[in-house]
């Protein structure tokens, strides 16, 4: 039968399997201790029914044994997941329902990863150099220098040693299994856990096994990020990438900038859950803010054009730990878990390439986004213009969003340096706060000489300079805040897009202008048909709505620096619209938005008044 990889060691050079059980005082430990049992059952258990031999049925029995035990001893962490593994047991010590045993072990160790918080790849990049050097120390003696397991002890082992020149054995297994193997060993083989290796030696050892039956590599790897080669096996490499490139794929592993960035985001998380448990709640909101600003925040562009709900998840999972952090709650634990398994999910897709087409759609997409809304208050701005007949002012408004357009570009060639981590929430933040002022500054303008029929009047007859020098200097900065934040995140995001498809962003940025050229116009020529002082409502309707929605999303920036606190409130979250359950940003945002309100209702009550005082005379 194929059984799970057996690496490294042979019984001439075993530490008794009591040594990983006296290392198995870390949590974490003990949850990859039981998903590589539960691997071993889902991989062996059908071939060990199908075989009817004693020896494999009896094997099998103790793994799950095994698998029951580890369960038990993660106490409550783990209380909900021991049912099944006994369900598991049953089924296993009766000899019965291979498929069913084999499907259930695979679910459960979805589960428990996310549960436990695993990592499932390395911290850091594998030696293969290292690697080699400690198979040929210590596991030649079983395994043979070349991995077919053909030396005169490998007969007198039961079950044989492991042939890492078998392509069927091979073919279906993975780097993380055989991680596992090293680190556990398999209880009642010659193949014990090895303690002494260090985890990053282990991961070598585990990756360098996987290459012994290739050919050399020749030419480049596509891009495939650490999290999936470490959790796939060769044939499901070749269904992905071809088998002309698992050679390279096994050979030359990545460097990507976004997997490490990623990895230390997990990092940040694990030290806050220690300084946590160590009744250290400062020391655990500085670790997580340092993972978010320097770990997630830098690469968040890229994750959001490739998976914006997988984004919001992690943010809304870093606020939790962090107001978790903040209280000194031991939900900190489970909070952070699920946040380390999140930031996994991402480091799985994180070496992944998107094609021209896929990347011009994406950056057509983003650019509709996020100019949707100056455009709408640059259009309403130029709109108003003509129809005051002060068309002469509308380049002010052209060089107003022009410059903060400049400003974007700026930050696309230097966003990576420039603008990352803290720096860029702390520029969209206040950013977005002076666009606030300048919103409400216009609202209030343009509702003024809605009810101004004088105004107007003398506007007609004195088109130059009717708006006075404030007026103009107001203008500019209207329309340079409306699109100062929204052009600074799309070059960030683009920025991102841009290491995959540079030619795509091109054509996507082309064709988002065009489109955004169309409904300026389009804006533009519907604004100036309708009746002047519909024209102003509804301006100041845009402008209003569009600062609250700022208004959130500014002060949401401000609290993922640390600047404000946190104080979450049943609600719901629209990115979007700059809506998010926290009282720091709503209550703003209902103080914002009541005001017109409340004005329109005072001006109607005073004219009435003034309608009835002269009435009355």
């Amino acid at each position: 039968m194929n059984h799970v990889v057996r690496v490294a060691l042979c019984l001439l050079f075993a530490l008794p399997l009591s040594a990983s059980a006296a290392e198995d005082g870390s949590d974490e430990r003990t949850w990859h201790r039981l998903v590589g049992i539960l691997q071993y059952l889902e991989a062996d258990y059908p071939a060990a029914i199908a075989s009817k031999s004693e020896f494999e049925l009896a094997e099998q029995k103790s793994f799950a044994a095994e698998a029951v035990d580890a369960a038990e001893g993660l106490g409550a962490a783990a209380a909900t997941f021991v049912p099944r593994v006994k369900a598991i047991q049953a089924r296993v010590d009766q000899s019965t329902d291979a498929e069913g045993v084999s499907r259930d072990c695979g679910a459960l160790v979805e589960d428990l990863v996310l549960a436990g918080g695993l990592a499932r790849s390395p911290r850091h990049l594998p030696d293969l150099k290292r690697g080699e050097q400690l198979y040929q120390t210590n596991c030649a003696a079983c395994h043979a220098v070349d991995g077919s397991a053909n030396v005169p002890i490998a007969a007198t082992m039961e079950p044989l040693p492991a042939n890492f020149q078998d392509a069927e054995l091979m073919g279906g297994l993975t780097p993380y299994k055989a991680f596992n193997t090293t680190s556990f060993g398999v209880p009642g083989t010659a193949m014990p856990a090895y303690p002494t290796l260090s985890e990053d030696e282990r991961w070598s050892l585990a990756f360098y096994v996987f290459t012994m039956r290739l050919p050399p590599c020749e030419g480049t790897p596509p891009r495939a990020s650490l999290e999936r080669l470490a959790n796939t096996t060769d044939d499901d490499l070749v269904k992905m990438f071809g088998a002309e490139h698992l050679a390279c794929l096994r050979r030359k592993l990545p460097e990507v900038d976004e997997e490490r960035s990623l990895m230390a985001a997990r990092d940040g998380v694990q030290e806050a859950m220690r300084q946590g448990a160590a009744g250290n709640p400062a020391g655990a909101k500085a670790a997580l803010l340092d993972a978010y600003l320097n770990g997630l925040e830098p690469v968040e562009p890229k994750l959001s054009a490739r998976n914006s709900a997988l984004v919001l998840k992690l943010e809304k999972g870093f606020l939790a730990a962090r107001l978790a952090a903040e209280s000194g709650s031991p939900k900190l634990q489970d909070e952070g878990r699920e946040l380390v398994s999140l930031l996994d999910q991402a480091r799985r897709d994180s070496g992944s390439t998107s094609d021209l087409m896929s990347t011009l759609w994406l950056t057509v997409l983003i650019l509709l986004r996020e100019g949707f809304e100056a455009t709408i208050i640059v259009a309403a701005l130029l709109a108003a213009l003509k129809k005051m007949k002060a068309t002469e002012h509308v380049r002010v408004v052209h060089a107003g969003w022009v410059s903060a357009l400049v400003l974007g570009a700026v930050a696309y060639v230097l966003g990576r340096h420039l603008l990352a981590g803290a720096q860029r929430e702390w520029m969209e933040g206040l950013a977005a706060l002076a666009a606030v002022v300048m919103l409400v500054y216009a609202a209030l303008w343009l509702n003024a000489r809605s009810n101004m029929s004088q105004f107007m009047g003398e506007l007609r007859q004195k088109m130059q300079g009717a708006l006075g020098r404030g007026s103009l200097v107001g203008l500019f900065f209207i329309a340079f805040t409306a699109v100062l934040r929204e052009s600074f995140e799309t070059a960030i995001f683009l920025q991102g897009l841009a290491l995959d498809s540079p030619a795509g962003v091109a054509w996507g940025s082309l064709v988002g202008a065009v489109a955004l050229g169309v409904l300026v116009l389009f804006i533009n020529k519907l604004g100036f048909r309708l009746p002047m002082k519909t024209l102003f409502n509804v301006s100041t309707v845009v402008l209003v709505a569009t600062a609250v929605m700022l208004l959130g999303k500014g002060l949401h920036s401000l609290q993922e620096v640390g600047a404000l606190p946190l104080m979450p409130v049943p609600f719901v979250t629209v990115d979007l619209l700059g809506l998010y359950p926290d009282l720091v940003s709503l209550l703003p945002q209902v103080v914002l938005t009541a005001i017109p309100l409340v004005l329109v209702v005072l001006r109607r009550k005073a004219r009435a008044e003034q309608v009835s005082g002269v009435s009355a005379s």
